[in-house]
């Protein structure tokens, strides 16, 4: 059986047909797309089958916002994207919309080894509920359900929640982005722009200088994250370096959150980009004891193993997975 899976992001639309054998997927054809090019999925889908010549029948698309009723509108994007109109549109039996970390959650089972770096271990016999944060054009979050015998994923949006300062730093950091914004989420930290934000806070509040070269660089940078990180990384000037620091300093607090609140014993995994890029920074100190500094639960986030996600595929692979899943037992979410 093909499946047709795609992984839709405000940044790049990702379409990839895999060919279902058992719980294995391989892939078959794989293309990306810049999002903001195209009017809507219906036309980045069709695009897809019709240049590459997919014989799917059935599909399942993971998107950038809450998915209710099979309708979706993607967080930063104009679109709205619903499940029987774009059945209809591509001609395919069913289509299932899915938010994002949702299919990444589903895609975790999919992965290998190799695709994860520890970044601690955890207990010994660590069994429980899973949960996945992913920092990437915007933050996702996602909970995975344990009952004793498997895993069973589940979408949110706390990665809109109120961001919450744990010292003076990050006091001055939420009274900066007030100034921008009317409301203050984790999303306007730990996101690529978020990345931004922090380096903006650090330069107007003066407390780290920004060199002039530094500032012609930012000026033209089409990514600004990614340059702020890549200087960071090669250590080139320390704005950039106290940068990915708070930055680092805040995912840690906010993935600690996550995990109690989903109380993922089982395990913590770090998707996105800006992770799997950056595992220096991750593996600094920084990230981890923000993670486990929560007063008396602090034990508790001890036993819980944390790892950081390198396959780019785990979401595309979950939107396939969920596919297959949800054909066998035909959910209601089906168009």
């Amino acid at each position: 059986m093909m499946i047709l899976a795609g992984d839709i992001g405000a940044t790049h639309s990702r379409v990839a047909a895999f060919r279902a054998e058992g719980n294995k997927f391989p892939l078959v054809v794989e293309k990306i797309y810049d999002s903001k090019d195209y009017r809507g999925l219906a036309e980045i889908a069709g695009n897809f089958i019709r240049s590459e010549g997919i014989p799917a029948q059935s599909a399942c698309f993971a998107v950038a916002g809450p998915v209710r009723s099979g309708r979706s509108k993607i967080s930063n994007l104009p679109w709205t994207i619903d499940s029987q109109e774009l059945a209809g549109q591509l001609h395919l039996q069913s289509v299932a919309l899915i938010n994002d970390l949702e299919a990444y959650a589903y895609g975790i089972d999919s992965l290998a080894s190799r695709d994860f770096v520890t970044l601690h271990a955890g207990g010994e016999d660590a069994e429980g509920n899973m949960a996945v944060i992913s920092a990437g054009t915007g933050l996702g979050e996602a909970g995975l359900l344990w009952d004793g015998i498997r895993q069973h994923p589940f979408a949110c949006e706390g990665g809109h929640a109120d961001f919450a300062p744990r010292n003076e730093l990050q006091i001055e950091l939420l009274k900066y982005l007030l100034g921008r914004f009317k409301t203050v989420s984790y999303e306007r930290i730990l996101a690529g722009p978020g990345i931004k934000n922090v380096y903006d806070f650090l330069r107007d509040t003066k407390r780290s200088d920004e060199p002039d070269w530094l500032r012609e660089q930012m000026n033209s940078a089409k990514d600004p994250a990614a340059l702020i990180s890549q200087l960071a990384l090669e250590k080139k000037t320390p704005i950039c370096e106290q940068t990915m620091s708070l930055f680092v300093s805040v995912y840690g607090a906010e993935a600690g959150n996550c995990a109690l609140k989903f109380m993922s014993l089982g395990g913590m995994f770090i998707g996105g980009s800006i992770a799997a890029k950056n595992i220096p920074f991750m593996q600094r100190p920084e990230f981890l004891e923000a993670f486990f500094d929560k007063g008396r639960m602090r034990s508790l986030l001890e036993d819980i193993p944390v790892k950081v996600v390198l396959n780019d595929d785990a979401g595309l692979l979950g939107a396939a997975r969920y596919a297959c899943i949800q054909k066998a037992f035909g959910a209601a979410r089906w168009a």
